[in-house]
């Protein structure tokens, strides 16, 4: 398997880049061993387009849901924390600001092995069902 240290950090300056979109509502939509996902969309109640995919998470600080993130470069204090805590440099560090519901903004920092930006509606419900539930995330 490939860790992070093996690959060239992602350049500080480098803030992730949506693509064009109502991606106010975000959530954590799914965490499991080895990766986790966070959904965007305008109204997250029945559906999301978008999907933040964090291959091998190493540190995560982040709400399960919050509106208006504002990517940016993590500062050197992040980054220096990062890899203190995690003993190497992540493959990909993202941090943010958004809000979280309170009356100051939440900064967000996760650090992982990969990150793919995917765009592709995804169900928030069974179809067929009035009961509710997720669908699987949009293919690899």
């Amino acid at each position: 398997m490939e860790h992070a240290r093996d690959r060239p950090p992602r350049p500080d300056a480098a803030p992730v880049e949506l693509p064009e979109g109502s991606w106010w509502d975000w959530d954590v939509f799914s965490w499991c061993p080895g990766e986790l996902r966070l959904a965007a969309g305008h109204d997250l109640c029945y559906r999301h387009g978008l999907e933040l995919v964090f291959a091998d998470p190493l540190h995560v600080q982040c709400p399960a849901s919050f509106q208006d993130p504002v990517f940016r470069a993590a500062t050197p204090g992040e980054r220096q924390r990062v890899e203190r805590q995690c003993g190497e440099p992540p493959g990909v560090l993202v941090a943010f600001e958004a809000d979280g519901g309170g009356a100051e903004p939440v900064t967000g920092l996760i650090a992982a092995g990969s990150l793919e930006v995917r765009l592709g509606l995804v169900l928030r419900y069974d179809a067929g069902t009035e009961s509710g539930g997720r669908t699987a995330p949009p293919p690899g």
